[in-house]
């Protein structure tokens, strides 16, 4: 005898809940919260932004992007503050365990690369981890630049 399994309807269905951009939300909130009472972690609010990387996408939108330059692997937030002798912070951002996902292969190369270019590259497992990571890596000197700034010939100046 066969046996007809019925699917639930789609109001019975456990919702798929996303702890990772719940968690990055709060501590993009906490940035605000820091800038707002100017401690010293503060300036990294205006210096972070966050890389689309995640979500699925369709085939013919996934590839427009990897043309346009898209690269898995690439690291949640970055900090473009020059502390402690490097250039910025990539922090890739994982939910707090054992709600957060394996770190992939790509994403671990792109630590390793961003490292070897002079950044600081760091895994954040949860918001307060992540945090953490935030107010050791701001209350480290500034990076000072020796020597005159070299510019470029080329580009549309800007600052006018």
């Amino acid at each position: 005898m066969t046996t007809i399994t019925q699917r639930k309807p789609a109001s019975a269905r456990r919702k798929h809940v996303d702890h990772e951009g719940t968690e990055q939300t709060a501590l993009i909130m906490w940035l605000y919260g820091e800038k707002q009472r100017q401690s010293v972690i503060g300036p990294a609010y205006a210096c972070t932004y966050a890389v689309p990387n995640g979500g699925s996408r369709h085939r013919v939108e996934a590839t427009k992007f990897k043309r346009q330059g898209v690269r898995a692997g690439v690291s949640d937030l970055v900090i473009a503050c020059a502390r402690g002798g490097h250039h910025g912070l990539y922090l890739e951002f994982k939910a707090t365990p054992p709600k957060h996902a394996a770190t992939s292969e790509g994403q671990k190369e792109w630590l390793a690369t961003v490292e070897e270019q002079g950044y600081c590259a760091v895994l954040a497992r949860g918001l307060e981890e992540a945090k953490a990571v935030i107010r050791e890596y701001m209350n480290m000197p500034a990076t000072a630049v020796h020597g005159p700034r070299q510019s470029l010939t080329h580009g549309t100046e800007w600052r006018s």
